[in-house]
């Protein structure tokens, strides 16, 4: 079965993703940090492979702010973290993943870095 995508279905798991990122993030701040931001600094994003710029996919992810990315993947840096915390950012990045994939059925995968 081949799934379709529109730019308001796409749009609506971004919406949700996001919400559930910053849901992750500032509980896992409140949970080890007391609320603050605290550990290590980094980055996180979220990647997704095998989707072609001008395709119907790509053209929803990069209405919502996915770019390509140098490997060829649709990257989303981290929005739902106004931290340097790598933790914080990368257990957003986990909840937006999960999500994505939760809602579109496409493999979302999470990635961090130190800085």
């Amino acid at each position: 079965m081949t799934a379709t995508f529109d730019t308001v279905k796409v749009q609506m798991a971004h919406a949700l993703a996001l919400h559930e990122a910053k849901h992750a993030a500032y509980g896992f701040a409140h949970q080890h940090f007391g609320g603050k931001d605290g550990g290590p600094c980094g980055f996180a994003w979220v990647n997704i492979y095998k989707v072609r710029k001008n395709s119907k996919m790509g053209k929803a992810l990069e209405a919502v702010g996915f770019r390509k990315s140098y490997d060829g993947s649709f990257q989303l840096w981290n929005k739902w973290w106004p931290g340097q915390s790598v933790d914080a950012a990368d257990a957003g990045a986990v909840a937006y993943a999960e999500t994505m994939r939760k809602e579109l059925g496409l493999d979302f995968y999470a990635g961090s870095r130190l800085d």
